[in-house]
């Protein structure tokens, strides 16, 4: 598979073993197409990653074979990467990569690292959110142009509160939108936020949105997922490729160019001349942190006068205070029939 080469990024030099080995074999691109992607973007991805403990996720064999997010720091780790304590649900702990040089990316795409998954925290402080991330993520039936629909309604919601978003593709089918934030909030005052977002968006675009946990109850609509704001739940980072055939990457986008885009359209051999042209598309949002207390009281809102209560969570966390049953509705119609 090819003798290892030496990279120079940033003044390090990062070994790359098996250049030649295939890791998108439906267009032939290698680790080297990996790491040389990761090279033509790797301010940006820093940007995205800068501070934050990453979870990599890993495809050794390429995007063929087995996975595994790696989330604790792996043995061997560079004495210039730093590292931070994050505390899982359960309670455990574990010291998670937080990268700080371009260097990291390629020394993590070395370990067959593809897609990049940081937390919505900095190492400084890993208990209060500094980005609030909108997941719209569609359903059978729906689209990237669906969640692009309700992604304008979400940015005229955010500007009522005084709020921006930066949208982004998923590198799938849907679309993400960060806000940064002051980090003075919890992971469950982000959580409520989007889950305050979500219930609004419902209200204006019925039968098209939803924040329905369970899929069965979900229809043809475009689903908020609001628990990628909790604890050790992550979205793929800006410019992080996916593990798709066509080796798409999650691409920031620009408002007025989500009617017309497509995530087939951002990819490994397209991207890196686009951020030549355009360059960090995010970049901004380094100026900028929200507050949150417009939301939070709309979340309150919406349980004081309108019934709403708190909403699942995901299986691996702990029960949390006014949660619902976790149980698939239909199982539980048939329990109590």
């Amino acid at each position: 598979m090819g003798a290892a080469v030496e990279l120079e990024v940033a003044g390090r030099t990062v070994r790359l073993s098996n250049p030649d080995k295939v890791y998108y074999p439906e267009r032939g691109f290698t680790k080297m197409d990996v790491a040389q992607y990761y090279l033509a973007v790797a301010d940006g991805v820093l940007r995205g990653l800068r501070e934050r403990p990453t979870t990599l996720q890993r495809f050794p064999d390429g995007v063929d074979g087995e996975f595994f997010y790696q989330k604790r720091a792996p043995k061997g780790l560079p004495d210039w990467l730093p590292t931070a304590r994050i505390a899982f649900p359960s309670g455990r702990s574990a010291d998670e990569i937080c990268p700080t040089e371009p260097a990291a990316v390629l020394w993590a795409a070395n370990l067959g690292c593809l897609t990049f998954h940081p937390w919505p925290v900095r190492r400084s402080d890993t208990e209060h959110v500094d980005e609030l991330r909108i997941d719209l993520d569609p359903q059978p039936g729906t689209d990237f142009h669906d969640a692009a629909r309700v992604a304008h309604e979400l940015r005229a919601l955010l500007a009522e509160f005084g709020l921006r978003g930066w949208p982004k593709s998923s590198g799938g089918r849907g679309v993400h939108v960060y806000v940064p934030l002051v980090p003075e909030w919890t992971f469950i005052d982000g959580r409520h936020a989007v889950i305050a977002l979500g219930r609004a968006l419902e209200q204006r675009m019925p039968g098209a949105v939803t924040t329905a946990w369970w899929k069965e109850e979900r229809g043809e609509r475009i689903f908020v997922d609001y628990n990628q704001m909790a604890r050790d739940r992550t979205i793929a980072s800006a410019y992080s490729l996916r593990a798709r055939p066509r080796a798409t990457a999650s691409t920031p986008l620009r408002w007025e160019e989500l009617d017309d885009a497509s995530p087939e359209d951002f990819d490994l051999r397209t991207v890196p001349a686009r951020f030549a042209e355009l360059g960090d598309l995010n970049a901004e949002m380094e100026e900028h942190a929200f507050r949150l207390e417009g939301l939070l009281e709309l979340y309150e809102k919406q349980v004081r006068d309108e019934g709403f209560g708190e909403l699942p969570y995901p299986p691996d966390h702990p029960k949390a205070a006014g949660e619902p049953p976790r149980v698939q509705p239909s199982r539980a119609r048939k329990a109590e029939g």
